[in-house]
């Protein structure tokens, strides 16, 4: 399963160390548990968007995933991919950006074909073979025709495909230099998120999260002093206050980190895609690893 984390520290910038693949054994087990791509996203302080991502095909580029790196934004993207459409390629590779905006996935579409007509003249903006860099080109095209609103575009870009297209899982983060929105639709996987006081529960701590043996780790001594919000898609530490977003949830936090949700649809796709209607490949990129 793809890991996503994303984080927000609004209205702040702060410094943040990631390390995209954290597991001392994973390149001796020569496993489908090896990602197949591997990527961190952020903004410049003039709200440019900054991607370092690099596929980790044949564990070749593994040293780029385990190696830290120190940056410094509002909000941060993180992505852990197996992957389920597309090779393995840096095009293919997430976050993806679009519009100064940023975007992870962690599901599977079909039906692309139907997705590029819909898409038009959006599918421009698509540069790979990924099912998720469609997604996001809908969801693009949705929020310009909803004037900028980004959170009616999600709503829009989600309910169009759960009604037209066969879907396995859509759980999301977008970033903007300033916002940070998650989806977990439907329940296929969790998506957690944690409104973390400055030094977390005890009130004196840096943070120091990890996703498993296989995934991302975060460290960030400024959040010692500064809150934050957190989305992952597995609890990162042992703190309380992780909740797990419920089927259809859309999560926004604003640029003052101001936090609220809306289920922006109760019911499951009308094409809802079982493990067993995936190919063998992407029904590997989406069991539990």
């Amino acid at each position: 399963m793809c890991r996503l984390f994303g984080l927000s520290a609004a209205p702040y910038r702060v410094r943040a160390t990631f390390w995209l693949l954290d597991a001392p054994d994973s390149l001796s087990e020569q496993s489908r548990r090896e990602p197949d791509g591997v990527g961190l996203g952020t903004f410049t302080a003039d709200g440019v968007p900054v991607v370092e991502k690099q596929p980790v095909a044949a564990y070749r580029d593994a040293q780029f995933a385990r190696e830290a790196r120190e940056r410094e934004s509002t909000t941060f993207i993180a992505h852990v991919r197996y992957a389920s459409t597309g090779g393995l390629e840096v095009r293919n590779t997430h976050p993806f950006e679009q519009h100064r905006r940023l975007f992870a996935h962690n599901g599977v579409l079909h039906g692309l074909d139907d997705l590029e007509k819909e898409l038009g003249s959006y599918l421009g903006l698509v540069h790979g073979d990924t099912d998720s860099e469609r997604f996001f080109a809908l969801i693009t095209q949705r929020i310009d025709s909803h004037r900028g609103d980004v959170s009616a575009g999600i709503a829009d870009a989600v309910c169009w495909a759960a009604d037209n297209l066969p879907v396995y899982a859509l759980n999301l983060i977008l970033t903007t230099a300033t916002e940070l929105w998650a989806l977990r639709y439907p329940d296929t996987h969790p998506l957690y998120v944690l409104e973390r006081p400055a030094g977390g529960a005890d009130g004196s701590s840096t943070l120091e999260q990890h996703t498993g043996r296989v995934g991302i780790r975060a460290r960030s001594g400024a959040l010692a002093d500064h809150p934050a919000v957190v989305i992952a898609s597995e609890r990162m530490d042992s703190d309380p206050g992780w909740r797990e977003l419920g089927s259809g949830e859309l999560l926004h936090v604003d640029a003052d980190r101001r936090v609220d949700s809306t289920v922006i649809r109760d019911s499951p796709p009308k094409n809802l895609l079982s493990l067993a209607d995936l190919g063998a490949h992407a029904a590997a990129s989406q069991a539990g690893r």
